[in-house]
């Protein structure tokens, strides 16, 4: 039997110790669709005191994993990249919005929109290869 999305997302996030290190907050998940939250700490700054470039990308890939696995077949991204628009700070609290552009039985296209404060601050796109093993 396959598990929901919420029941998917609980298990991928129980074995995702970095997920958790980035203090990742589900918003909304559901086929297709994955809303997440954190707030940048300290130790996610570089050396100009603006949020690494890694922590835009790392929610946004969660993102993507979660909107991903939530039909209920597991998931694996094949290509992403990240367009970085507005520098982000101490502090900031992120938005990730994964939407499902194209759903194939193979291969899924996500697009995956970062927000502060309902500013767009980075674009993510990225493509899994949808394998044929069931989330139970």
């Amino acid at each position: 039997m396959s598990l929901q999305p919420d029941e998917i997302v609980d298990k991928m996030l129980d074995n995702d110790p970095f997920s958790k290190w980035l203090g990742i907050e589900l918003i909304e998940i559901k086929p297709g669709f994955c809303q997440l939250k954190m707030t940048v700490r300290k130790e996610m700054l570089n050396g100009f005191q603006v949020a690494h470039g890694g922590i835009a990308y790392s929610l946004a890939d969660s993102a993507l994993a979660f909107a991903s696995n939530s039909h209920g077949k597991q998931a694996l991204s094949i290509d992403t990249s990240i367009n970085h628009f507005e520098k982000v700070v101490e502090n900031d609290e992120l938005v990730a919005t994964a939407t499902e552009e194209s759903l194939k039985p193979k291969v899924g296209c996500y697009r995956v929109e970062i927000k502060k404060q309902d500013k767009l601050v980075a674009l993510f796109k990225g493509i899994v290869y949808r394998s044929s093993k069931e989330w139970t």
